[in-house]
């Protein structure tokens, strides 16, 4: 238990991190003042102020923050700017913020006082370092474990892949109008599929093919399968590879979110199939128990990392969503902003990110809740 929660944190940490940096680093570039960087939610376990920023630990692993000065008061008259950042400061505890030698502080201006422009990039950097983080560590993961190439492996006895004419030894190159790199996307693809004719083209023996292939229904799985088994084929990547296959591993868990998105938007994803922190923790646990006991420690660390990839592409996707109180809700109001050339009245912008917010807080204690009872039963 002890492992899990250690390692839970720190897989989350680096992902929240590397998100709220992003913000912070663009921000900063574009002189717009920090007034708080923070790991976690709630209560602060621990803090201090440098260059006027204060860092800070918080007690909820549930999220972090990048706080800049008159971002959730857009809008306000010009007189009231210095004494509304005095208030959320007072009102975080906090002391004024300290200048640096440069004097960046002073100079900075407040997150309203931006350019649309430079708030649009700055809002942006937090999901784009999230890519950027999944790439990174696609790049060691491929180095070290190669790329699971897409291979027949078997066909099943009487199934539609056989009566479709595939072939142990073929090679998927694309099913419909999507790219097929690996093999455990024609595993995803097979999983989500509910029973859709798929055109599967494939390569044999240097020929290229086509080939129709209608999913059957198992009943005892309540799921549809294509009939093809086995993959397992590895490939030993050069260093041009490396960059190339980390591409399509960055490329695979974004299109595994838009696809899982999708079937939860049309009620094709249960309750019990949608998992907030709890049972991500739990998920990270099992991962790493079940590839040390059968492949060895290196292994499970590589685990890790592929569940590194996995969280941060699905919180960079997630908060592009236009949905009020992310990310994309924000860089929506902006881009309307440059439609308009005036912002949204700042009071009805507030408003919507505030009921957003509340609907999001809601939702995370409905998820947790759910984690809960399902590792109790």
């Amino acid at each position: 238990m002890i492992r899990t929660i250690i390692l839970f944190l720190i897989i989350f940490g680096v992902v929240v991190i590397s998100h709220e940096f992003g913000h912070f680093l663009i921000g900063r570039r574009n002189g717009i003042r920090v007034l708080e960087f923070s790991v976690g939610m709630g209560p602060t376990l621990f803090s201090f102020e440098k260059n006027g920023v204060r860092y800070a630990l918080k007690l909820l692993p549930l999220g972090g923050a990048c706080m800049f000065d008159g971002e959730d008061g857009v809008g306000e008259p010009d007189g009231d700017k210095e004494q509304a950042g005095d208030l959320r400061r007072k009102a975080m505890g906090e002391s004024a913020p300290a200048l640096t030698e440069d004097g960046f502080q002073a100079a900075g201006m407040a997150f309203t006082e931006a350019g649309v422009w430079k708030r649009i990039a700055t809002v942006f950097a937090g999901p784009f370092f999230n890519f950027i983080l999944a790439f990174v560590v696609a790049l060691v993961l491929t180095a070290f474990s190669g790329a699971d190439l897409p291979v027949v492996g078997g066909i099943a006895e009487d199934s539609a892949a056989m009566e479709a004419g595939l072939k142990e030894g073929d090679v998927i190159t694309r099913i419909n109008h999507e790219k097929i790199h690996f093999y455990r996307e024609i595993m995803v693809i097979s999983a989500m599929n509910k029973g859709e004719a798929l055109e599967i083209h494939y390569t044999r023996d240097g020929q290229k093919g086509v080939a129709t292939v209608t999913p059957r229904y198992d009943k005892n799985d309540a799921r549809y399968y294509i009939g093809i088994m086995g993959g397992g084929v590895y490939l030993d990547c050069n260093p041009l590879q490396v960059f190339r296959y980390a591409f399509y591993e960055v490329e695979y868990y974004a299109k595994t979110t838009y696809k899982s998105l999708g079937m939860l938007l049309r009620g094709q994803v249960s309750k019990d199939e949608v998992s907030g922190p709890v049972g991500i923790a739990q998920f990270v646990g099992e991962s790493y128990d079940h590839a040390e006991e059968n492949y060895g420690t290196s292994s499970a660390i590589l685990t890790m990392l592929e569940i590194v990839v996995l969280l941060s592409v699905n919180l960079g996707i997630l908060n592009l969503l236009p949905l009020p109180a992310l990310d994309g809700g924000r860089l929506l109001f902006m881009f309307v902003e440059v439609v308009r050339g005036k912002p949204v009245p700042p009071e009805k912008e507030g408003m919507i990110h505030f009921a957003g917010l509340v609907v999001f807080m809601v939702l995370m204690v409905f998820v947790m809740y759910n984690d809960i009872m399902k590792i109790v039963h």
